[in-house]
């Protein structure tokens, strides 16, 4: 796989490189497009990349602190391998797919072959999920660096909760990759450059989004397109498929109810099964109100949300 620098980025502004990535699919952008990061729907991806609105990474502490870690992650890294990283400085392009880009945090030279670094920080609530592996967001983003360099392995460290380390390696995918390329095809060509809004995905931050963007009813009503007749029937078919399933959960728990009794701690082949005393401290609302209301109007707030429903 071919690749040129498109730019170098050591002396841009964060703006300025912000601005650079809209030209373009970026390896942070695959989950986005495959609809599994919790953080940006593909919505505000294609905004930002048809110039609708100016890029943004956010302000949380996490973006804050995952950069100002990133050098102790490498340096980490090389000290527990040997390895050295370096850093390329650049955002680099593919030859065969324009629209691919790709801005390391480093890259290795292990045994003649040129090896992708990636560093990443997480919370302690994510130990679980770095236990089984790389998780997948990160698994597309650096599949998407070796599409774009030609790589066939890359290196993911990562520094969870503060004080526990990883390195997992994550090996070139060809299968993988055919189906990024083609899905970011898609997205560029479609949604991109003929300026198509997206289809709406089943993420939490495209339902986010949409909420968002339409916080306030209108109160009218009004006639949807007919494609959105099979939208209709599919979502009934689910909901119905989803109370079966529910139900059907609920009678094998029953049934493990029924052999635990009075026991709290049941065990079968490889699970632990328990079923434990919890005490619950509740507020009666409603007899409060009954009982003080004035002083309940005073406290109470009125909130406001948009209830959807098929019927």
């Amino acid at each position: 796989m071919a690749y040129r620098i498109y730019v170098k980025t050591k002396n841009l502004s964060r703006q300025q490189w912000l601005q650079y990535r809209t030209r373009g699919i970026g390896g942070s952008d695959v989950s986005v497009i495959a609809g599994i990061n919790p953080f940006k729907s593909v919505y505000e991806l294609w905004l930002e990349k048809t110039h609708q609105v100016q890029p943004s990474e956010g302000s949380s502490e996490f973006t804050h602190f995952g950069t100002l870690l990133e050098p102790i992650v490498r340096r980490e890294f090389t000290v527990r391998t040997g390895l050295k990283v370096r850093q390329k400085h650049m955002i680099l392009q593919s030859v065969e797919y324009p629209f691919m880009f790709a801005d390391l945090d480093g890259v290795i030279n292990e045994g003649g072959e040129q090896v992708i670094f990636e560093a990443k920080t997480a919370s302690a609530f994510k130990k679980d999920v770095w236990d089984n592996g790389v998780p997948l967001p990160y698994v597309l983003q650096v599949l998407h660096y070796m599409c774009v360099t030609g790589a066939k392995k890359a290196y993911v460290a990562a520094l969870v909760g503060g004080n526990q380390f990883y390195c997992r390696t994550v090996e070139r995918d060809e299968n993988m990759i055919e189906q990024i390329i083609a899905m970011e095809k898609d997205f560029w060509e479609k949604n991109v450059v003929e300026n198509l809004e997206p289809v709406p995905d089943g993420s939490a931050a495209t339902t986010q989004y949409l909420n968002h963007r339409f916080a306030h009813s209108n109160g009218q009503a009004v006639a949807l397109p007919d494609d959105l007749l099979s939208v209709c029937e599919e979502y009934n078919r689910l909901a119905e498929q989803i109370d079966e399933l529910t139900a059907a959960r609920d009678c094998a728990a029953n049934r493990m109810k029924h052999s635990l009794g009075e026991n709290e701690i049941g065990t079968v082949g490889g699970y632990r099964i328990s079923w434990k005393q919890v005490n619950a401290t509740r507020f009666d609302s409603t007899r409060f109100k009954r009982e003080n209301p004035e002083l309940y109007d005073r406290y109470a707030t009125c909130s406001q949300y948009r209830k959807f429903s098929v019927s």
